[in-house]
């Protein structure tokens, strides 16, 4: 089961400085793809190979992601990430991601649940497109 969340240990790691979403400068934070039958949500710790798709053109531990340096609006603190693109991949069954901090020993940040199946193939991208960095729709934001 796939649970769309932010990760429990990534919210602990908040408080510790662990992660730095810093644009150009600050960690690598990545997103690998996965199957149906993953097994991810609030108490997923650490990147897995576990229920990863494995697909023609995908290499396993997925992209590198594009921070949205962070900022703030009001009392909401907040930051995103540029759309992502996986070319070449080739694969009828991506149901959910898992975006992880590969700077930090792989640990988590959050879960995402596509809602159903995205066929990917080789001809056509599969192309994740991220909410706006903003105060209300931001994929990462502390009201």
């Amino acid at each position: 089961m796939i649970a769309q969340t932010l990760t429990t240990s990534f919210k602990q790691q908040l408080l510790t400085a662990t992660h730095d979403f810093t644009a150009s400068t600050g960690d690598t934070f990545k997103m690998a793809l996965y199957l149906p039958t993953a097994s991810l949500g609030a108490d997923t710790t650490v990147y897995t190979a576990t229920g990863e798709i494995t697909g023609t053109g995908y290499v396993a531990g997925g992209i590198a992601l594009t921070t949205v340096t962070p900022t703030s609006t009001g009392t909401t603190a907040f930051t995103s990430f540029s759309t992502a693109t996986f070319t070449g991949v080739v694969d009828p069954s991506i149901a959910g991601a898992l975006i992880y901090n590969s700077t930090k020993s792989n640990k988590t940040v959050a879960v995402l649940d596509f809602g159903g199946m995205k066929i990917s193939t080789a001809a056509v991208p599969l192309v994740i497109t991220f909410p706006t960095a903003s105060s209300t729709t931001a994929i990462i934001r502390f009201p």
